[in-house]
């Protein structure tokens, strides 16, 4: 780091087209070790901890992480509904004011091109919340294409997580026991810093948590600095999700485990799919067609031997035990907790019963055993 703070050798070249965000000042004055990049924006990946001193931390007590990447996508207009229910094959009818749907978007191909957040925030209001993917081109092209009076752009909202099972006594110290009202993936708007700051009770880790969605970024600091001083007696922690966590839980990153070449139902999402003639969606007929014939390969957990494996910056090959080639690791590490190297990865559908043997290749001609194993991770699966 320079004299200021500010961290000169992050393995990035820095420039206007890699946004920093509101909390990345605070990101770097508490030491962060690292960045990656999801919607041209910068995202920490670690501090001054290995990876599973944070993993510990994160399941014992709370961590305060800048998730701004998760860039929103704002559609508002009277058309608003309409171009929602259009990208995505979830049934969108039963969704309420102050609620979230986790949601597959599909193009004509049913191929998937993001897999957000969808929160609700007034009828002819929508936030999606994207992971890694350009999902504001392919809305307004959408609403172009079809005529349709929305407005689409991306807002000055900023989320800033709080995850760990003290997180809720963390939120309940600062904003009161109105905390308390808030559902599992559902939100509520609070005042704050002169705006309505949208609270929701959401983040990507199994841990319990929330996502402040800071409406003003420039408040950035003034609500780190909050969170962080009440966080002081409840052991908090900067963190940032934590890849073990991630893969023991089950939670599919996009460009990782899947991407536009995939479809919803190798990805475990047909729950989230309607097929009925209720609703319509681009990309229903080709998602109908696969649904008809059965996908070709599924994301399934994998359990595998050997030595404590590092994450796999490139996908581990997984095998059969006749040596055919039945798909790849996508994302794996060794859990401390469960004392065996996980895995998520996409395999050959035949292949991903429950309990299936499987060869897992981390480097040429080295094969380890291992296993097809349920979802999220657990000591029995």
């Amino acid at each position: 780091m320079n004299s200021s703070g500010k961290m000169t050798n992050s393995g990035l070249q820095m420039s206007r087209r890699i946004r920093r965000t509101p909390f990345t000042d605070k990101a770097e004055s508490h030491g962060v070790s690292g960045f990656t990049v999801v919607n041209h924006t910068l995202l920490p990946k670690g501090y001054q901890k290995t990876i599973e001193e944070d993993y510990w931390h994160l399941r014992e007590h709370v961590q305060i992480w800048d998730v701004a990447c998760q860039r929103q996508v704002e559609i508002v207009g009277p058309d608003a509904a309409k171009l929602i229910q259009m990208l995505t094959p979830r049934d969108l009818r039963s969704l309420r004011v102050g609620q979230c749907f986790y949601v597959p978007i599909i193009d004509d191909n049913a191929g998937m091109i993001n897999d957000p957040v969808l929160l609700k925030l007034a009828n002819t209001k929508f936030w999606l919340s994207v992971a890694d993917s350009d999902l504001l081109l392919w809305a307004k092209g959408l609403a172009v294409g079809f005529g349709l009076d929305v407005e689409i752009f991306e807002p000055d909202v900023s989320p800033l997580a709080v995850q760990g099972p003290k997180a809720e006594a963390l939120m309940t110290d600062i904003f009161g026991n109105q905390i308390l009202d808030i559902p599992f993936f559902g939100f509520k708007a609070i005042p704050m810093f002169g705006n309505d700051q949208v609270i929701a009770r959401s983040g990507y880790s199994k841990q319990g948590g929330f996502e402040i969605y800071l409406h003003g970024s420039h408040f950035g600091n003034e609500l780190w600095d909050l969170i962080w001083k009440a966080g002081q007696s409840h052991n908090i922690w900067p963190g940032s999700p934590n890849l073990i966590e991630r893969i023991e839980g089950g939670l599919m990153s996009y460009g990782n485990e899947f991407n536009i070449s995939n479809n919803p139902l190798e990805c475990g999402f047909e729950h989230l799919c309607c097929f009925t003639d209720e609703i319509s969606y681009i990309g229903k007929d080709a998602l109908k067609k696969i649904l008809l014939s059965g996908p070709a390969k599924k994301i399934c957990g994998i359990k595998f031997g050997g030595p404590k494996t590092s994450a796999c910056t490139v996908p581990y090959k997984v095998f059969s035990e006749s040596m055919e080639i039945i798909g790849e690791i996508t994302s794996a590490i060794y859990s401390p907790r469960l004392a065996t190297n996980v895995g998520l990865g996409m395999l050959k559908s035949k292949y991903t019963e429950i309990g299936q043997a499987v060869l897992v290749s981390t480097s040429p001609g080295k094969y380890l055993d291992g296993a097809v194993s349920k979802l999220p991770f657990d000591e029995g699966s």
